[in-house]
């Protein structure tokens, strides 16, 4: 299970950053839009669109806005058309790259993101070519809030979860992709406080990255999680702390 906390956790400070750069509305809103066009705007029956309601409470959304961006991808309000598609390629050093992408325009979407990797050593591949290094789970986040280690595992099991893990002052629960809203509501209700809740592409071995291809590698890696197109962005990189 380190693997898959650990993971979690580089997730969660991700997200932690986009939201302090303002990216955070941006991605759930076309999540939102897009999750209540394929499936519908009600929660009950579309269990995409109750993910990305709890990504959006978890994330402070103002249900308005929230309301708003259901209603445009119902097609109950007028909205933009997002497209969505997954890219996969290596970065350098041979590390493997997952990508999320939801765009109005594929063609200038794709040739970006080929710009960016390219310029720093990397290269988009075909469909396939690294989907293969990645599992799918749920994490669901909960700030420890001084809660006992052992209850909260305790309730977390009972919730529905696989596998639990403390990491500083949070504890990260895995669950089947189907199973994380529920996980994630059921703690909720309990009065914890859930800091995320999300289906990740967990990588099944990490890969260190040193050297040159350290700078190569993160500089890339910022240019594509800036991105407004890229949703979500996966890899199976470590980097040690001497090289940073």
């Amino acid at each position: 299970m380190s693997g898959h906390s650990k993971w979690a956790n580089i997730r969660h400070k991700k997200a932690a950053q986009d939201a302090k750069r303002g990216k955070v509305f941006t991605k759930v809103i076309k999540e939102l839009m897009v999750a209540a066009r394929n499936g519908g705007s009600d929660p009950d029956a579309n269990p995409r669109l109750r993910q990305a309601i709890s990504t959006a409470k978890a994330s402070n959304m103002p249900n308005d806005t929230m309301n708003r961006a259901i209603q445009k991808g119902a097609g109950e309000l007028e909205g933009v058309t997002y497209e969505e598609t997954i890219y996969e390629g290596y970065g350098p050093g041979g590390v493997a790259i997952m990508m999320d992408v939801m765009t109005d325009n594929k063609n200038r979407t794709v040739a970006e993101i080929r710009h960016i990797m390219n310029k720093y050593g990397g290269n988009l591949g075909e469909n396939g070519s690294v989907a293969w290094m990645f599992e799918k789970f749920g994490q669901v986040i909960l700030s420890a809030n001084g809660h006992v280690e052992d209850k909260v595992f305790e309730e977390a099991l009972e919730a529905g979860a696989d596998d639990f893990a403390a990491s500083n002052s949070e504890f990260i629960l895995t669950a089947a992709p189907s199973e994380t809203v529920n996980v994630a509501d059921t703690m909720g209700a309990k009065g914890y406080d859930v800091v995320s809740s999300a289906v990740e592409m967990v990588p099944k071995n990490i890969m260190n990255v040193s050297g040159d291809d350290v700078k190569k590698l993160i500089n890339m890696m910022e240019l594509l999680e800036d991105h407004d197109d890229i949703q979500n962005i996966y890899s199976n990189f470590e980097i040690d702390e001497s090289d940073l």
